[in-house]
């Protein structure tokens, strides 16, 4: 089936590693605030526009996991409502991205179906 794979294929697989990567930052986000009391945690993320901007030039080959933020005095780089926003932005970009995901698959679905 190569020629389906060449249709259907870059589309579908920009929305899986996009998925895959709202996946894992929110792993790395829950893990930050399971330490927010862990001294010399340092705060881990996925920079969404590094990865982006790299993809071209890397492949699929997965995204850049950093350490971010600033240290507090025991260490600690873990800032509780920084966490809480970047969770709830993930949620809400992990939401877009499956009705995404839906849309693409019904459109598919009415194709096939020829409009009906």
């Amino acid at each position: 089936m190569p020629i389906l794979n060449n249709l259907f294929s870059g589309h579908l697989d920009n929305l899986s590693q996009a998925l895959e990567r709202t996946t894992q930052r929110h792993g790395l986000l829950i893990n930050n605030l399971a330490n927010v009391n862990t001294p010399g945690y340092k705060r881990r993320d996925v920079d969404f526009a590094i990865t982006l901007a790299n993809e071209s030039e890397r492949g699929s080959k997965g995204a850049e996991v950093r350490a971010a933020g600033g240290v507090r005095v025991d260490g600690n780089g873990v800032d509780l409502e920084q966490e809480v926003t970047a969770l709830t932005e993930t949620e809400l970009r992990y939401q877009m991205l499956t009705e995404m995901t839906n849309r693409y698959f019904s459109g598919l679905k009415s194709a096939i179906r020829e409009g009906r």
